[in-house]
């Protein structure tokens, strides 16, 4: 979970006017960082090898 603190600083490095959509983005960003720090420190990671892999057989 993202702490106040953490948004709030991001968000003060806006302009003084800005989309509420970027903002949000922001947030988004913020949290989709913080889950994949936590996946790593859980060792839930794949190789660089293995995503090589899975992202061949997307295309």
């Amino acid at each position: 979970m993202l702490t106040k603190k953490e948004v709030m600083e991001s968000l003060q490095s806006l302009p003084d006017k800005f989309e509420a959509e970027t903002a949000i983005e922001r947030i988004v960003f913020l949290e989709k960082i913080r889950i994949g720090l936590e996946q790593s420190d859980a060792g839930q990671v794949v190789s660089k090898e293995e995503a090589r892999k899975r992202l061949q057989k997307l295309h």
